[in-house]
């Protein structure tokens, strides 16, 4: 059995902290601090270099986005660590502020889906271990902004779908299990979108995934 993921959380409320430190200990996963401001956050993530950085998006000293442009300054500085989001607002752009250039190791959760302990650790895995966690509510919303000369206009609705699934940040068996597909299929759409998006064969598969999901995310 390898070592325990170590977490550092940012949550104002301190029952909301509590509960989500106790809900990440119950996984395995330890919390090594639970912080409630913007600032503290950053320096902790500094101390600790936690597999994986948790925070609110509307926290202390300003009470705006100061948990997200925290998770921003972090990626920032120290390049690499996994960062999930958990908001209590449908907004497409925060969502495309956090991700920037990169989906990797980013999740955006709506905090009303994270009751489940399920939904929280998988994302938190997920992002740890390279992919992205985006609440499917928010893919829509990014999704459904009008877009001109829109380069996904060449995917079959199935094509879609995988590539829906892929932003959320599932891999191919997952995207295979969801749709009740076998995983050579969900490969063959996997190479199709890659071909429509114009992603060369030069680059890796992962990265091809990754410019695919920006694709997808904007505009």
């Amino acid at each position: 059995m390898g070592e325990r993921l170590r977490a550092v959380l940012g949550e104002d409320q301190p029952i909301v902290r509590e509960g989500i430190t106790a809900m990440l200990e119950r996984s395995g996963i330890e919390v090594v601090a639970a912080v409630s401001d913007a600032p503290v956050l950053v320096r902790a993530a500094a101390e600790h270099k936690p597999d994986v950085v948790i925070t609110d998006i509307q926290m202390p000293p300003n009470l705006a986005d100061d948990g997200l442009q925290a998770a921003r300054r972090i990626r920032a500085e120290q390049p690499g660590t996994p960062v999930i989001v958990l908001s209590q607002f449908l907004d497409a752009s925060f969502a495309l502020d956090l991700v920037g250039d990169d989906p990797s190791g980013v999740g955006y959760l709506l905090k009303e889906k994270v009751a489940s302990p399920q939904i929280l650790t998988d994302a938190v895995r997920r992002v740890v271990a390279g992919g992205s966690a985006l609440d499917p509510d928010v893919i829509s919303a990014l999704v459904g902004r009008k877009r001109s000369a829109d380069p996904l206009d060449g995917l079959t609705p199935r094509e879609r779908e995988v590539l829906a699934l892929m932003a959320e940040g599932h891999s191919n068996s997952g995207i295979a299990e969801k749709l009740v597909v076998t995983v050579p299929a969900v490969e063959r759409h996997v190479t199709g979108i890659f071909l429509k998006l114009g992603l060369q064969q030069t680059e890796s598969s992962q990265h091809r995934r990754v410019l695919a999901v920006l694709h997808y995310l904007k505009r």
